[in-house]
């Protein structure tokens, strides 16, 4: 009977029992795409990950990443929280992780604390902004439960926007309209209809700004089509967030960091720092990363 050992960690959080869990299997190899997502709803956190030995020797590893329904070609919490975990027992590893996913190479970089232990990590979203669609404003409202006048369309539209993943990206009027927003399950699958170029990956990402910091934002993520209700902490939205603002903002080269906070009304505060810039030639690129504490460890037998 072969078995497996995980790690759980905390990402996006300085402390127990906040940020988003994630877990890890560090060795990976053996296991098939049926078992990682049997074992990924057997966890039941927004993701688990599976490292398994890089295509190219010259990477890091690949990097398998599953929610409770489906396998993601990309994700920023099980990015961060994987590079954290191999960092603190790969000796010799150093300090950079490049990660070979579906959505292209992720490159991750680990912090540490004086005593040499891993504290923070963050990445380098794997593409470039996409933006796609448009979403009506009574469609996205739909979806969350909210009065279409929730939503703000003075500086964009809900859209589809992504940096290696992509999210329905919407502005709320403030933090009372972010607050009462619920998934509405019929809105979704009648979202995912209407947009089936959308449907494998409908998911909402809420903002709302601060009214007198201007960097500083507050973030829900729903996505119950991926057996995900609502994210505590969403890495590769957060950074597809940062790069649309970016690309927005007025200006040829600009770049601009973001304290972005999520999960409070969930219990599970999370802290996020997101990055974006573009340049005159038109690409917008973003990076995220934030802390993380490791939690639990154990072996599963197959």
């Amino acid at each position: 009977m072969p078995s497996y050992e995980f790690v759980t960690v905390d990402v996006f959080t300085d402390r127990a029992f906040g940020g988003n869990p994630l877990a890890v299997f560090p060795e990976a190899r053996g296991l098939g795409a049926d078992e990682m997502e049997a074992i990924a709803r057997e966890f039941n956190y927004a993701e688990t990950t599976f490292v398994l030995p890089p295509d190219d020797p010259a990477n890091s590893a690949r990097v398998r990443i599953f929610t409770p329904k489906r396998e993601l070609p990309f994700a920023g919490h099980p990015n961060v929280g994987t590079a954290f975990v191999l960092a603190g027992r790969w000796q010799g590893a150093g300090d950079v992780f490049r990660f070979e996913q579906d959505a292209g190479l992720v490159s991750v970089r680990v912090f540490r604390r004086p005593d040499g232990r891993p504290d923070a990590a963050e990445l380098d979203a794997p593409r470039s902004l996409q933006i796609g669609e448009g979403v009506p404003t009574d469609t996205l409202a739909a979806c969350v439960g909210l009065d279409p006048a929730d939503i703000r369309t003075d500086s964009h539209h809900p859209l589809s926007a992504g940096t290696g993943l992509p999210f329905v990206i919407a502005e709320v009027t403030g933090r009372a309209a972010l607050a009462a927003a619920r998934p509405d399950w019929a809105g979704f699958r009648d979202a995912a209809e209407a947009f089936p170029d959308l449907a494998q990956h409908f998911s909402v990402h809420l903002y709302a700004r601060d009214e007198t910091d201007p960097v500083r934002l507050y973030a829900r993520m729903f996505s119950p089509l991926l057996g995900v209700p609502e994210d505590p902490a969403t890495g590769s939205a957060n950074a597809a967030l940062a790069a649309l603002l970016v690309s927005l903002a007025p200006g040829e080269d600009v770049e601009l960091a973001f304290d972005i906070l999520q999960g409070v009304e969930m219990g599970r505060p999370s802290r996020l720092a997101a990055r974006a810039s573009k340049t005159a030639e038109g690409a917008v690129t973003a990076s995220i990363g934030g802390s993380c504490v490791p939690m639990m460890r154990g072996v599963i037998d197959l």
